[in-house]
């Protein structure tokens, strides 16, 4: 693909990290057995692992609310994600190894031992890049993609909410690993959370909102099939690009104008800060003049609040909160 609005959402964290890193296996979860969980839609038999490489924030975020640190060897951040750091699993980045702050490749993988990839499809799993779970599979090294991915995934592809993808692999992970029981308490609390905001919502007309994801001569937003399209009609927003069915993709500034939003969900990148963003709308003949950006209406939204992950949530909670505040 935020940080002037970060009224950081950190109910989950809170309650996941008071209980600890070290999920336990559960009892008759043994290592040299085999499970079968669907990746993308496809049946694969999983073996439990113990040197989980995981690539960017999204997938280290449900390795480690899943209390599975001691599975992880190490992470791959690439230049886009903030730092690890600013995590509310801060803690477990530490623990483990930054194996490269550059996209994922089968070098880092294999010279890491890794028996599991956790990572997207066209994000960190890539044809372009020689890094496929059909490679993975034939060099022996298992591999899960996030299911809100799968949706372009050739062969085998997934459609799912973005949020119910989210619960889904929080669900799938923990069976792979042995901690079923784990998972519905942590996907237990995702839902109540996010059931809580939208009993909030008020009714009436929704604000149209636009994800700017980056792009001057034409933007890149966000479609139907990716978190901040739930976040924001969860939140009582309305994305005026829903009607795409798409990931993360390509528009043109004549179909924002006619759009008229009110707020702009600026998604914040570690390597193109929101600000640069937010001056480049306030300053863009094909911009300035939209009703958002004359009315200051800008909400940063974290780079790992919108890509999947439990960071989703938080995203989700603190746009309720600042819609809640527009006078409109």
């Amino acid at each position: 693909m935020v940080r002037t609005l970060f009224l950081l959402g950190s109910g989950l964290a809170a309650a996941l990290l008071v209980s600890g890193c070290g999920a336990q296996v559960e009892p008759g979860a043994q290592a040299s057995e085999k499970v079968t969980v669907n990746r993308c839609g496809e049946p694969v038999a999983y073996t439990t692992p113990k040197r989980a490489v995981a690539y960017e924030g999204g997938s280290a975020d449900k390795l480690f609310a899943l209390g599975l640190t001691d599975h992880v060897h190490g992470y791959v951040m690439p230049p886009a994600n903030p730092p690890a750091g600013e995590s509310p699993w801060a803690a477990e980045y530490a623990k483990v190894k930054m194996l490269s702050d550059d996209l994922l490749n089968k070098e880092i993988v294999v010279a890491a031992k890794a028996d599991l990839v956790v990572a997207g499809w066209n994000s960190g799993f890539s044809d372009r890049r020689g890094i496929t779970p059909a490679i993975l599979d034939k060099l022996g090294i298992q591999s899960f993609m996030h299911t809100e991915s799968c949706f372009t995934y050739p062969g085998h592809p997934e459609r799912v909410r973005p949020f119910e993808a989210l619960y889904s692999d929080l669900e799938r992970l923990g069976r792979i690993f042995g901690v079923e029981a784990r998972a519905n308490e942590v996907v237990g609390d995702l839902r109540k959370r996010v059931e809580s905001v939208r009993a909030r919502v008020p009714q009436g007309e929704r604000t149209p909102v636009f994800l700017y994801d980056s792009g001057t001569d034409k933007p890149f937003t966000a479609g139907s099939q990716v978190p901040p399209d739930d976040i924001i009609e969860f939140a009582g927003g309305r994305n005026i690009f829903h009607g795409l069915d798409q990931r993360w993709t390509q528009v043109n500034w004549e179909a924002v104008a006619e759009a008229e939003p009110e707020v702009i969900m600026i998604l914040d990148y570690g390597d193109l800060p929101a600000q640069q963003k937010i001056d480049f709308l306030r300053s863009s003949p094909h911009t300035k003049q939209l009703p958002a950006v004359k009315k200051d209406n800008f909400f940063i939204l974290d780079y790992n609040e919108g890509i999947s992950g439990p960071r989703n949530v938080d995203g989700l909670e603190r746009f309720a909160t600042y819609l809640r505040t527009l006078d409109r």
